[in-house]
């Protein structure tokens, strides 16, 4: 996720860092070098029919709304999955203090804390589709040779709990608030794995950038008469806010994935480990932070 201030005139100018612009440069230099054909041609030939704005007005009106809903469709996905990752860090620190309060003994408390981070960072690799660093690899320990291992963690963290209640370490109520808890985990974890399967229909894509291009291919005609040579460049903003628009979408409806605009799911990960090392007896890792405006 990019980490940045409000951008000032220059950077609005020159930020390349979190922008669609190097995504989306070469079918923009490509509409307009084939608006400054379409230019040369009719100054040349004169072969172009004339067509006046507004029919391109009502045309454009329309791509507009429908990007404009498609991007609140993109961004909804992406803000309910930082909502989804802020309950698990809330989920986090409250496991590790009603562990604190149930369970008496302590190597049973840090296995559970152990297997809690580990279930975060599995579940975190499963989102991204991803390997697993040594670290986590070491952690996580034979949870990787499950088919799921995410749900596996959970599946430990619950006989343990089960375990320490039949060893008279931990009492009914505390195991009864400690599986409410595990039930909370898994239901964002669900929730985050309907989002990262279950795409945006791929009609959207295909009718949003179709239309672009068929808009824009077309808008030359239009502008050719009372724009002359500026017409390459009144194409080529218009086709960076709608295809800057129609890539944006893109990113936001992929929450979990590598892209800059993605969510900060190592540095979420990170927060728990500082959040739970106290109850670990740790000294907390440093927070990460942003390289280059991004945070991962």
């Amino acid at each position: 996720m990019i980490v940045r201030n409000k951008p000032g005139l220059w950077e609005l100018a020159f930020a390349m860092r979190g922008s669609v612009l190097p995504h989306i440069a070469r079918p923009l230099l490509s509409l307009m070098i084939i608006a400054a054909v379409m230019v040369w041609v009719e100054s040349t030939w004169h072969p172009l029919p004339v067509i006046e704005a507004t029919p391109f007005t009502v045309f454009g009106i329309a791509l507009s709304l429908f990007l404009g809903f498609r991007n609140n469709a993109a961004y909804d996905r992406w803000w309910e999955a930082r909502r989804l990752w802020g309950g698990l860090l809330a989920d986090m620190r409250a496991f590790a203090r009603e562990a604190e309060i149930f369970v008496s003994d302590e190597p049973a408390r840090r296995e559970m804390l152990e297997t809690a981070l580990a279930f975060l960072h599995l579940h975190r690799g499963s989102l991204r589709r991803q390997a697993h660093d040594a670290e986590v690899r070491a952690q996580a320990g034979d949870l990787l040779d499950t088919p799921h291992p995410p749900d596996a963690a959970l599946d430990r963290l619950g006989r343990l709990v089960a375990l320490a209640l039949r060893g008279g370490t931990m009492d009914g109520f505390g195991a009864r608030t400690l599986s409410a808890r595990l039930a909370s985990l898994a239901l964002q974890q669900a929730g985050c794995e309907r989002i990262a399967g279950t795409p945006l229909p791929y009609v959207y894509s295909l009718l949003i950038y179709r239309t672009t291009y068929l808009y824009c291919l077309l808008l030359p005609l239009a502008l050719v008469g009372p724009a002359g040579w500026l017409t390459p460049v009144f194409v080529g903003i218009v086709a960076y806010v709608f295809l800057g628009l129609a890539e944006v979408s893109e990113e936001l409806s992929q929450p979990f994935g590598e892209n800059l605009n993605a969510l900060p799911l190592d540095a979420i990960c990170r927060t728990a480990e500082i959040s739970l090392a106290p109850h670990l007896g740790r000294t907390a890792p440093p927070p990460l932070m942003p390289q280059d405006f991004h945070l991962g």
